[in-house]
């Protein structure tokens, strides 16, 4: 029989915690800002609650009565029905010392802080796999909240010497072409042949967006003849794909010319859809990026938070180019975070004094 998996290590920093405040209520008053909802375990989370709510005794009676374990018991069963009198012994037990209390506390921020990035880049991993009526929409949104709750990162665990993560990025994943996909493509290819005096205005799709290497060498056949002033059509197209030695046994003249000289629709309308496409492809690439980070358990929270950052902002030129091809002018703008997220105030740096200007001396007369 397989043994069950060890619990991680914070589990042992809420149990010091909780035995640290079972044996001194008054470090309830030193340990920061903590919430229920910081701690991974069920019954550790009610049991914090209820130290929240239940007001501690005397001093002098904590001290002769377990007045304060009983009533914390009474208070939390209700939430968690396995918490028993015993397991409280086994939390005072295994608690070094009470006046660790503040570090063990930090311990469980970071833990929190760990589930909840990693909750935020399967959100938005969810949001790229899962169309709906909006997906790119969606999937920004999505990835405004996770820079917000960076931002909050960012400011609530301090930076050290070791903040640039040591964790590998997550291998990309590879471009899967789809049949929907590759129709998209073929569309666009005839569309732009047939309208090439619409492919300057399309400088926000790259060939890289296309998801068939072969769609995105015709693309860039495309806009090689287009940027040089040359005439475009089905025949020029494929002289310059013979120039570029794209043609082969398994793709010839018939083959590009079968791609390119059927038209339907505006070449903006499929290249709006292929860059579309490329967005969500990038947001699950990200996503899986901090996934990997998170699961590094040597990982600290601002280590996290950096790693983060600069996976994050592999989506943005992606994003730039999306709202340029839908002439979105709140680029810039995030979306509205979460209510239990909150964006920290950026202060302007102090305008700094420069140096007076110096002009020659006058040469006496």
């Amino acid at each position: 029989m397989q043994y069950p998996a060890p619990p991680p290590v914070v589990h042992y920093a809420e149990q010091a915690l909780l035995g640290a405040l079972l044996l001194v209520p008054e470090r309830l008053k030193t340990i920061g800002p903590l919430e229920p909802e910081h701690f991974a375990n069920t019954a550790h989370s009610a049991l914090f609650a209820a130290m929240r709510t239940v007001s501690p005794p005397a001093p002098e009676v904590h001290r002769t009565s377990p007045v304060w374990p009983n009533q914390l018991l009474d208070a939390a069963q209700p939430q968690a029905r396995a918490l028993t009198a015993s397991y409280l012994h086994t939390l005072i037990s295994v608690c070094p010392t009470d006046a660790h209390a503040p570090a063990y506390a930090q311990m469980v921020r970071s833990g929190h802080a760990r589930r909840v990035l990693r909750r935020h880049a399967g959100l938005l991993a969810q949001a790229a796999r899962a169309p709906g009526p909006d997906p790119a929409r969606t999937v920004l949104t999505r990835a405004d909240q996770l820079a917000v709750y960076l931002d909050e990162l960012a400011t609530a665990f301090a930076s050290h010497p070791g903040s640039i993560p040591r964790t590998p990025a997550a291998p990309t994943t590879a471009v899967q072409a789809s049949v929907e996909a590759a129709d998209e493509e073929r569309m666009l290819l005839a569309a732009a042949t047939a309208h090439p005096e619409d492919l300057p205005r399309m400088q926000w799709l790259h060939e890289s967006d296309l998801t068939t290497p072969m769609h995105a060498a015709l693309f860039a056949c495309l806009t090689g003849l287009a940027r040089r002033g040359a005439p475009v059509d089905p025949i020029t197209v494929l002289w310059e794909a013979q120039q570029r030695g794209l043609l082969h046994d398994g793709f010839g003249p018939t083959d590009v010319l079968d791609v390119v000289s059927h038209p339907a629709g505006a070449p903006e309308h499929w290249g709006q859809k292929i860059l579309q496409r490329a967005l969500l492809r990038h947001a699950e690439d990200v996503a899986a990026r901090i996934e990997t980070l998170t699961a590094d358990e040597a990982t600290t929270v601002h280590q996290l938070a950096t790693g983060s950052r600069r996976a994050l902002a592999a989506l943005s030129s992606v994003r730039a180019r999306w709202h340029q091809a839908v002439g979105d002018t709140s680029s810039g703008a995030r979306a509205a975070a979460p209510a239990t997220v909150q964006t920290p105030v950026l202060r302007q740096p102090a305008a700094r004094a420069s140096p007076a200007v110096r002009r020659p001396a006058r040469p006496a007369r």
